[in-house]
């Protein structure tokens, strides 16, 4: 989750509309689907795009489950009980805590005990496991899931989708699909507290954020201005905020740093993001908030919840968020009686690079395959059945929504909670939560947050959809170009880069809380190249030169 340095328009209604029933009469039925019947045990012969997946006869599919702690697993939620009642469908769930997926995920796979349906996944993170044979190339079965065929074609996302090709030139994971970029990230904002201070409108710059926290500091002595969060997640200090800012600063930073590659439009070469003039320029700005008082010290190494404290009793003015937190900030205001505190999720300000954001923007996290699920009876139902469910119109609804009746209702294509349902302060009369209860509206079986537009918007605040709104004109980088490592690459880039990405870590924490000073920086660089950052880079240089 690099980016490259030129733009293309955001627009956040797209002309193309999902396929047709009769787009997709061309579609193999599974009879003629080249699979053996062997590996065709459940699966539907004229499976299609809308076509509801209910398979011929009860599949067990095995997943390995992300459990989130605002929604643990319920094995009594409706969820499971509709699929297993109407689509024949159930799990058997290996389930592993959200504290520890990522670590889970990888250890899984590497031993081969992975199940078949491996989601939660984000572009990128299937690289490592590629030479070890774990993961199924499942580029090579796309040709049987015509609902995602319909959305990348429709979509215009085949570059995206290509990007993904290994070195081999399959891929191995398949991204959730956004119709139109569906930004979430920004900082949250008191905004009484920013109007009574004389400002009265978003920042348009990073700097002009700047002068409105000194404003912010003149006028509420002994406040912070800003207290951040997220800094604990991954061990990645200012993780979201660093992200979000880093294009428009020419970088990736924070949780978008990846493997740490930026690439350079008019050498059309790979260079070390944190070596650029862009990733300085972004740490030198967060280090002057610091050392001008304006940005908390502590942000860089609090837990979440003491940043969250620190906003709702008043003792900061601001804190990174997005669309779904502001809804909780604002609810815990009013919990405590404040009527006259808002909160206001801002637009991204733009910053010397422009006013970007970041490529890839389009796709979201989604699943993988295990090879070994290649030599199941259900095999070509497993494919059907993710292929209903993550990318088709009924499937992201029944994902997102529920059961009509029960959890929503839908007058004339307008769809509502029911009204003893509630998700994230849309409905807040409501008893139950929609995925806490009932278990929908849950990452695992929702890629992409919903998807088309229509589903996104339908269950966001006015305020989320106004913010989506806000960052509509911003410009949205370019995908780079794919550099797919050979086996032999990827063990050298996996010897490298821990050491590369602690250095990285460590260091632009430093440098912003002014441990380290800013004249120390050439002295790192330096310290970089004895971490073989040359290496590093010119082993994806070569891949990239190679294709």
């Amino acid at each position: 989750m690099g980016a490259a340095a030129s733009v293309a328009v955001l627009a956040l209604t797209l002309t193309a509309a999902c396929s047709s029933n009769d787009d997709a009469t061309s579609e193999p039925s599974a009879t003629e689907a080249g699979l053996p019947a062997a590996q065709r045990v459940g699966a539907m012969d004229d499976f299609k795009v809308g076509t509801d997946f209910v398979a011929s006869e009860p599949v067990t599919f095995s997943v390995l489950y992300r459990d989130h702690p605002n929604y643990p697993l319920n094995q009594d939620w409706l969820f499971l009980s509709q699929l297993k009642d109407k689509n024949k469908v159930s799990f058997d769930l290996t389930s592993a805590p959200l504290s520890d997926w990522d670590a889970k995920k990888s250890l899984i796979i590497s031993a081969g005990d992975a199940p078949e349906l491996i989601p939660v996944t984000y572009p990128g993170q299937e690289t490592q496991f590629v030479s070890g044979g774990t993961l199924l190339p499942i580029s090579d079965y796309v040709k049987y899931m015509p609902n995602f065929q319909a959305r990348v074609k429709d979509w215009d996302l085949q570059p995206a989708i290509d990007n993904l090709k290994q070195a081999d030139g399959k891929y191995y994971m398949l991204p959730g699909l956004y119709q139109s970029p569906q930004p979430q990230y920004s900082i949250a904002i008191r905004q009484d507290a920013w109007e009574k201070a004389g400002i009265k409108s978003d920042p348009k710059t990073w700097d002009d954020l700047k002068a409105d926290l000194e404003k912010l500091k003149s006028a509420n002595p002994g406040v912070w201005p800003m207290s951040d969060r997220w800094s604990t997640t991954n061990n990645n200090p200012l993780g979201a905020t660093l992200q979000l800012a880093a294009p428009n600063f020419g970088t990736v930073a924070g949780w978008g740093f990846g493997n740490g590659l930026w690439y350079d439009q008019d050498s059309k070469k790979y260079e070390y993001a944190a070596s650029t003039d862009g990733y300085k320029d972004l740490v030198s700005y967060f280090a002057s908030l610091v050392k001008d008082g304006l940005l908390d010290p502590e942000s860089l190494t609090q837990d979440d919840d003491t940043a969250k404290q620190k906003f709702a009793s008043g003792q900061s003015l601001a804190i990174s968020g997005n669309t779904q937190e502001i809804t909780s900030y604002a609810k815990t205001f009013t919990d405590a009686g404040n009527t006259e505190a808002k909160v206001h999720l801002i637009r991204v300000p733009a910053g010397p690079a422009g006013d970007n954001v970041a490529s890839g923007s389009r796709t979201a996290s989604g699943f993988m395959i295990s090879s070994k699920a290649a030599e199941q009876p259900n095999f070509l139902a497993l494919l059907q059945f993710a292929d209903w469910l993550y990318y088709s119109d009924h499937g992201l609804e029944f994902a997102k929504y529920g059961v009509e009746g029960t959890t929503f209702t839908n007058d004339g294509g307008k769809r509502a909670l029911a009204a003893d349902v509630d998700w994230n302060g849309v409905n807040p009369t409501g008893t139950k939560k929609l995925n806490a209860d009932f278990g929908f509206s849950n990452g695992v079986w929702m890629l992409a947050n919903g998807s088309t537009d229509e589903l996104i918007q339908g269950l966001n605040t006015e305020a989320s959809n106004a913010f989506v709104s806000a960052m509509a004109d911003k410009k949205e980088l370019p995908l780079p170009p794919a550099a797919p490592l050979d086996e032999m690459q990827q063990e050298q880039i996996t010897l490298l880069q821990a050491a590369l990405n602690d250095s990285v870590t460590q260091n632009t924490a430093a440098f912003i809380l002014g441990q380290r000073p800013m004249s120390d920086w050439d002295k790192w660089q330096t310290e970089l190249k004895g971490l073989n950052v040359d290496q590093y880079v010119d082993t994806f240089n070569q891949a990239l030169a190679a294709k």
